[in-house]
């Protein structure tokens, strides 16, 4: 235990402070409450880079009470502190746009109270050092922001989007909820560090089931495929919480997979169905993604196909990997829907020529070959340098490589300017060097807290097979789409694409659709 308090353990507290003090001053315009909403968000975001510091210097930490069987505790680690910082400044940044934001809105103060505890919550999730602690700040996350969402509860459709919420992470957190019993019955303990230590030497029956458990519950709580619905019509809460939850609350399934890395990692069966749930909810919410005419209905489809990946990630045992990505999508994803405004005026002054080139399938093939080989070297230059990657690692590489083989296969068109060439084969040799460079930062950050990727076995090298596979056929239709985009066939295509297949009608039937009550 710490001598002097751990500062990021600290960071809720302001926000809860400020939160409570809001909820007495609900209407418009209160007083002082949005400029203390940002004050607040502020000095959790000091506190989150004090705990970072101590960290450096002092080494991970955790506090709580019964901690000899792990019943509430947090922790300090390499993990959550990036993971609380990253809270921290996300929701500073959101907390200052909703003051312009929503000034003037009827419910001001009681946005900003709600803003406030769900970022707490969502502090406080990170930074769990056991189950209770774990499964009662995703419920409070659940709630905050089923609230949230239900900011103007005239709309209907925004009553449906909470329904479908309130469903689909209820389930998540009645997952999570067995899981935890399970695993403590299976270990004798809730505590994370003691369930992560006591895993590596195997999980008994009861551990095989939470396991599935958990997956069930981060699948739920990424929006993965079929139950993805509630996160494409989020769009009638206001902007802030868009950003909120595609930015943070969405990684929360990805972190509980990250905190518990090395339980999940004990079961084959449940890494395959990451890898295999994971990677088809990548590969559909990209495809929906391209037919989406909205900017924030797109955004919300990225996020499908971002939060897909990144339980294939999780699935391929790249544990470190699944972290920068949490990392650099919830930055990204934040800074897009807070500036979606101002981009849909930019794409709208833009002169569109239409594409300068149209690939062949000879030139797609040059592409693919070409991207490929450029990968393969940048990958043997990397493996001398700083040793060989595993087999998992190499294929999420190739994977990444495939989409920018479909800008090659631009360049090297019979009709494309050379300068065009050019600067596509660049963009291929940039993208394999970065992924490079980015798992080795990755690795230096979290790699020494987190489970190795397992060996490669007869289930991994099938998983890897029909991963790329999967993603270099769509990569390789995506490239040859101009040639066949006209047919009927691909009109038709398109239509039922932009509208997901139609699954979220059949989830608006299970709820009620728009009739869901006022009161919900």
């Amino acid at each position: 235990m710490a001598v002097l308090p751990v500062l990021t353990f600290l960071a809720p507290l302001p926000l809860l402070m400020v939160a409570l003090f809001a909820a007495s001053r609900p209407g418009r315009r209160p007083v002082a409450v949005p400029m203390l909403a940002e004050g607040a968000a502020g000095l959790s975001l000091l506190l989150a880079l004090g705990g970072m510091a101590q960290l450096i210097l002092t080494g991970a930490e955790s506090a709580g009470l019964g901690q000899g069987a792990g019943l509430l505790a947090l922790r300090l680690d390499a993990v959550s502190a990036t993971m609380a910082l990253l809270v921290a400044f996300v929701g500073w940044v959101v907390v200052r746009y909703s003051r312009s934001y929503l000034d003037g809105e009827a419910r001001e103060g009681a946005f900003h109270g709600l803003m406030l505890a769900v970022l707490a919550a969502v502090l406080v999730l990170v930074q769990s050092g056991s189950l209770a602690v774990l499964v009662l700040a995703f419920a409070s996350v659940g709630v905050g922001l089923r609230h949230l969402l239900l900011f103007y509860p005239e709309r209907a459709e925004a009553r449906r989007a909470a329904a479908k919420f309130t469903l689909v992470w209820g389930a998540g957190d009645m997952a999570l909820v067995a899981a935890a019993v399970l695993l403590w019955l299976a270990f004798g303990t809730a505590d994370i560090a003691a369930l992560t230590e006591a895993a590596a030497a195997g999980l008994p029956i009861a551990a095989q089931g939470a396991v599935a458990l958990l997956v069930l519950a981060a699948m739920l709580k990424t929006a993965a495929f079929p139950l993805h619905g509630w996160l494409t019509e989020v769009m009638e809460a206001p902007t802030p919480v868009s950003a909120l939850l595609h930015a943070g609350i969405i990684n929360a399934g990805g972190f509980l997979l990250v905190r518990l890395a090395e339980v999940v990692q004990g079961s084959p069966g449940a890494m395959a169905a990451l890898v295999m749930l994971g990677g088809f909810t990548a590969l559909f919410g990209a495809a929906v993604m391209l037919t989406q005419s909205a900017v924030k209905t797109a955004l919300a489809w990225s996020t499908v196909a971002q939060m897909g990946f990144m339980l294939l990630q999780c699935g391929l045992g790249l544990w470190a990997l699944a972290v920068l990505h949490i990392v650099a999508h919830s930055m990204y994803k934040a800074h897009a829907f807070l500036s979606s405004g101002s981009a849909v005026q930019a794409v709208a002054s833009v002169r569109r020529p239409g594409p300068v080139a149209v690939p062949g399938l000879a030139a797609v093939a040059r592409a693919f070959g070409l991207a490929l080989v450029l990968y393969a070297v940048v990958a043997l230059a990397f493996g001398l340098v700083v040793g060989p990657k595993s087999e998992q690692a190499l294929a999420l590489g190739a994977i990444l490589i495939f989409g920018v083989a479909y800008l090659v296969a631009q360049g090297l068109a019979d009709a494309a300017p050379r300068a065009l060439t050019l600067r596509t084969g660049a963009a291929s040799l940039a993208a394999a060097v970065a992924y490079f460079g980015f798992h080795v930062l990755s690795g230096a950050l979290w790699g020494p807290h987190l489970p190795a990727a397992p060996e490669a076995g007869a289930l991994e090298w099938a998983l890897i097979v029909l991963a790329l596979l999967s993603f270099g056929t769509v990569a390789v239709a995506q490239a040859l789409f101009p040639l066949w985009a006209h047919h009927p066939a691909a009109a038709g295509l398109r239509v039922h694409l932009a509208n997901g297949l139609y699954l979220n009608a059949v989830l608006d039937r299970l709820i009620g659709g728009f009739r869901v009550s006022k009161s919900l």
